[in-house]
């Protein structure tokens, strides 16, 4: 293994990743338009027309608009503030998640906020970005983090903070994602082995305490309802287990091919799956498209996360790949946890699916995510530590290559 300059490691704009990312988010706008597609609307008219009937359609087209301006800011900071003021952006998240926490009146989730023109925003998305941040810093500045009671304790306190705060919001979703980032940063990061399988021990335990917990007691708090329908779909299929069970229905009903976009009778037309425009987009997408479109769509994603590896593969500074492997972590439990509660594989969460699901708080962190990649690819070194092929495919040598000298 030896270092030496390489033309993939050279700093640069990666035009590759914008691509698809864009190609991603303009295919969001055609889905979310298509799952909002109503009775009253003209069958026959175009598909500006239906853009133009569709408020969720029109707010989504805004978001992608103003998703280049965000891209742009965030590759455009500078990368040693990223660095040196992660503890600032960590806190005012914090802050912000505590404020939407105290000061929200609503009786069931607490993750939104109330902004200008009726628009909300969800702290807990953003938080993601923040955790990243402080989580790259920190489990870079050691060859061996978290080897030592206080490295365990500081790292593991930096999550377990904001994470208590979103679980009094009720958003066990975006929980779920920062422990799975937490994770997957861990794992890139030369975090011994012992100390992996002792915090998935702790974290399993957990859950299963939780869930037995409110069990036993008799809880009906929404998160558990959703396992009950999850484990028993056809005991709860008009309750708990409805949603998912029309998800699972709509997507299979659009065959091979799909049945087309705005169609009128379809199954998403109707509004027999609830949210089909934002966290059962997927639902929505089998019926139009098909298998063909959700396999393609599945192929979208596994380019975009496999560019952002490659990217990282190629970041020779701890901090910038780390950055690389959270925003990759986030995505990748996004989708992963998205598509398979839209097909019955695990309970409902509330996750949405990254650049097709309407929504403009989790467009903006994923499109922030993707900032934050460019801006560690446009300010990284032009050293490159080069490996034999069968290196990348071996996945205990894959997490060896990432152990290089900390930033």
């Amino acid at each position: 293994m030896t270092i030496t300059e390489n033309r993939h490691s050279r700093a640069h704009v990666d035009g590759v990743l914008i691509a698809m990312v864009f190609a991603m988010a303009l295919f969001g706008i055609v889905a979310v338009c298509v799952a909002t597609y109503t009775p009253q609307s003209a069958s026959d008219a175009s598909f500006l027309q239906h853009v133009f009937e569709s408020d969720s359609t029109k707010k989504q087209c805004l978001f992608v608009l103003i998703a280049p301006l965000v891209i742009g800011v965030i590759m455009a900071f500078p990368f040693d503030i990223l660095l040196r003021r992660a503890e600032l952006f960590y806190w005012a998240s914090f802050i912000l998640l505590a404020v939407t926490t105290i000061f929200n009146r609503a009786t069931g989730v607490k993750a939104w906020l109330d902004t200008l023109w009726g628009y909300t925003i969800q702290p807990s998305e953003f938080a993601k970005l923040a955790m990243i941040l402080i989580l790259a810093k920190n489990l870079s500045r050691q060859d061996r983090p978290m080897a030592d009671i206080k490295s365990f304790v500081h790292i593991f306190m930096l999550v377990i903070l904001p994470g208590l705060v979103i679980l009094l919001q009720g958003e066990t979703g975006s929980l779920l994602v920062i422990i799975f980032m937490f994770a997957v940063m861990m794992y890139f990061s030369n975090v011994s082995m012992k100390t992996l399988i002792v915090l998935a021990s702790l974290a399993i335990l957990g859950v299963l305490s939780i869930y037995g917990f409110m069990k036993a007691t008799g809880s009906t708090d929404y998160r558990l309802a959703r396992i009950a329908g999850w484990l028993n779909p056809d005991v709860y299929s008009s309750s708990d287990a409805y949603q998912q069970t029309m998800s699972k229905m709509t997507i299979g009903s659009g065959g091979l091919s799909g049945n087309g976009m705005f169609i009128s009778g379809a199954i998403s037309q109707l509004n027999y799956v609830p949210a089909d425009w934002t966290d059962f987009i997927y639902a929505t997408i089998g019926e139009t498209w098909g298998f063909i479109g959700c396999v393609a769509v599945l192929i979208g994603y596994m380019l975009i996360l496999l560019r952002m590896l490659y990217l990282a593969w190629f970041t020779r500074d701890k901090f910038g790949r780390l950055i690389i492997i959270g925003v990759m972590g986030m995505l990748l439990f996004h989708v992963m946890e998205n598509i398979a509660m839209t097909l019955g594989l695990m309970p409902i969460t509330g996750i949405p699916l990254p650049f097709l699901s309407y929504g403009g708080s989790n467009m903006m962190t994923n499109m922030g995510g993707v900032g934050l990649v460019l801006n560690v690819t446009r300010n990284r070194s032009l050293n490159v530590i080069v490996n034999t092929p069968q290196t990348f495919y071996n996945p205990y040598r894959v997490r060896k290559r990432f152990k290089t000298k900390s930033y």
